[in-house]
């Protein structure tokens, strides 16, 4: 079986569990129970639960121990979509190909819908890995990779973050842009791999691997998603495309052009992998996720 093939009984694994963890009782409003499942059942590539899963595999356990954690971290990022796309944020019309939460509904429902998804996400941690160690160590990982110095605060970063920034320098709006994405998208691919490192048992080693991995690869996404709104097609990506230089944000390939950009993606992504070693053949399937990650156009 090719990764492709791989990726795809992964996400089909995921999307059964997400159906069923999706599934709440009749006190739950209907209308609020619809949004809930359009935000978190929507077409999407599952890269955050697919890195639990690997990530557990590489450290000698199994997707079946790691499954709720790659739940509760799927439902994080799609609560974390919801919300962005609202109007007072990046005010978004269009994710994964269809409309966002509050225009299928509305404002209000998507925001509770968004407040539905995360909360269920720490329910799942604590009520379905039967340790009470590794699912507070789960919750303590996911909680701060979601919060205010972590995936939060990242994206008040790139509320604030504008190219008109004339005089910083180009290092120092470099180092901006690798602060904010950091916490903004690769907090939580960081959390993703060190959450199957703890329902695994990893050593710390193992743990110490999967971070620097995580590190790398989640800078490098953001640099292809930076790369994608430039020269993606819209139909592909399932989202609006040119949006940050219409909104004059800072981005990667407005900083270092498109062409140095995929170099630093290719270099990180490189890099990165240099961390699996540390897992021998255990970490294959990590590695080609990296290199499918560097190569996506969606």
């Amino acid at each position: 079986m090719d990764f492709v093939e791989h990726a795809q009984c992964l996400r089909e694994e995921v999307d059964r569990a997400l159906r069923e963890a999706l599934n709440f009782s009749g006190e739950c409003p209907a209308k609020l129970g619809e949004a809930i499942h359009y935000a978190g059942l929507g077409a999407g590539k599952r890269l955050r639960p697919m890195l639990v899963l690997l990530a557990a595999e590489a450290c000698g356990g199994n997707r079946d121990a790691a499954m709720p954690a790659a739940l509760a971290v799927e439902l994080v990022h799609a609560y974390s979509l919801v919300h962005d796309d609202l109007p007072a944020m990046d005010d978004d019309d269009l994710r994964r190909g269809r409309s966002t939460c509050h225009r299928a509904f509305d404002e209000p429902t998507a925001i509770l819908a968004g407040d539905a998804l995360l909360t269920r996400a720490f329910e799942i941690l604590a009520t379905k890995i039967p340790s009470p160690e590794m699912a507070t160590g789960c919750m303590a990982v996911l909680a701060k990779a979601a919060g205010a110095e972590g995936m939060v605060g990242g994206q008040m970063q790139d509320l604030l973050a504008t190219a008109a920034n004339e005089e910083a320098s180009d290092a120092e709006k470099e180092r901006q842009l690798e602060a904010m994405h950091c916490s903004k998208t690769g907090a939580l691919f960081v959390a993703s791999l060190q959450l199957g490192g703890i329902v695994a048992g990893a050593t710390a080693a193992q743990r110490a691997a999967l971070l620097g991995f995580g590190e790398k690869i989640g800078l490098a996404f953001q640099i292809v998603d930076d790369l994608l709104d430039v020269a993606g097609n819209e139909t592909q990506i399932g989202k609006r495309v040119g949006k940050d230089d219409t909104l004059g944000k800072l981005t990667f390939p407005g900083l270092l052009g498109i062409s140095e950009s995929k170099e630093r993606a290719r270099g990180l992504i490189l890099e990165g992998c240099t961390h699996l070693e540390h897992f021998g053949n255990r970490g294959t399937a990590l590695r080609e996720l990296a290199v499918y990650l560097g190569e996506r156009d969606s």
